[in-house]
């Protein structure tokens, strides 16, 4: 009953880091979360969710490098307001997935990025170097670059995400799994739009 609980109160928290504005009714008798690491993930899982949460950890931490970037150098509000919102949401994902991990007795980092990455699929990880290309490129350049990569950045995250649907085994992950294939979806939808106007 513990986990139900949770999980009925993981998906508000999830869209409320996301920037939209959900608010618990007042004949709400669910007891309310305080932090995610109160969300407690179960025992059932293999390695394919691990994979998964370990992949995700490392887009992020990275995503977190480059919107920090954006919200400095952004010209745009629209952009600054995109790179604001990803470093609010991705630091609570991040917290919750290392909870699972640790919860898991696994580690929260990835031994070799390049090498993990190729070996499950084929998706090729963000460079450093191509992070650390924002910090220099030329203020009038600088948000058609930092959106064209963030974009093929955000597009790996959903290509994780649709591998934990196909091949993980715990509920929770894949449940996870799928609210960060329609953020990432629907933020590259947006970054789309961004880059065309």
């Amino acid at each position: 009953m513990k986990r139900r609980v949770a999980f009925a109160l993981f998906i508000p928290l999830l869209l409320g880091a996301c920037g939209t504005d959900v608010k618990p009714s007042a004949s709400s008798s669910a007891p309310a979360v305080k932090s995610v690491s109160e969300i407690t993930v179960g025992a059932t899982y293999n390695d394919t969710d691990v994979m998964f949460l370990q992949m995700l950890i490392d887009n992020l931490e990275q995503g977190q490098q480059m919107a920090k970037i954006a919200a400095d150098r952004s010209a745009r509000p629209e952009v600054v307001d995109l790179a604001e919102a990803v470093q609010v949401t991705q630091a609570d994902e991040i917290k919750l997935m290392k909870g699972w991990l640790d919860e898991w007795n696994k580690p929260t980092v990835l031994d070799e990025r390049v090498s993990l990455h190729a070996d499950h699929g084929g998706m090729p990880s963000t460079g450093d170097e191509e992070i650390d290309s924002l910090k220099t490129i030329k203020k009038a350049q600088f948000e058609t670059a930092f959106l064209n990569l963030f974009l093929a950045h955000q597009h790996n995250a959903v290509e994780f995400a649709q591998l934990e649907l196909d091949k993980g085994a715990n509920d929770l992950t894949k449940s996870f799994a799928e609210r960060v294939k329609q953020s990432r979806t629907d933020q590259v939808q947006q970054m789309l739009k961004l880059l065309a106007g």
